[in-house]
């Protein structure tokens, strides 16, 4: 049984403004079925006890009693080597402004593409 209809297809596309030939909607048919049929098997793990993650790649640990700097705590304990996190202006913000139709800064509007 399909976990995805050629109406559900149709209407996705129609909600992010496609116009899909009648292969492609078969295509997607097909596909986001796939897509929707492999999930409900990752459902079906156990992750009963599995902390949350926001990274696949756990960051270098250290002890929490520890009084180290960061670059310390990087330096020292195994794991994924994070870079340091550093403000930097792109500089571009100039050249950006003079491409565009109507500049008005720090912002600028352009024509609009979207009619519905």
């Amino acid at each position: 049984m399909s976990k995805i209809s050629k109406e559900d297809v149709l209407r996705v596309a129609e909600l992010a403004h496609l116009e899909l030939s009648a292969n492609e909607v078969e295509t997607m048919t097909r596909q986001l079925d796939s897509i929707l049929r492999y999930v409900d098997k990752l459902n079906e793990l156990d992750t009963e006890g599995v902390e949350p993650m926001a990274q696949v790649a756990p960051p270098r640990a250290h002890d929490p009693g520890d009084e180290l700097t960061a670059a310390e705590a990087k330096a020292s304990a195994p794991g994924t080597p994070l870079r340091e996190d550093v403000v930097v202006q792109s500089g571009v913000i100039g050249e950006v402004l003079a491409g565009a139709p109507d500049p008005a800064p720090p912002y600028f509007r352009v024509p609009r593409v979207i009619d519905k």
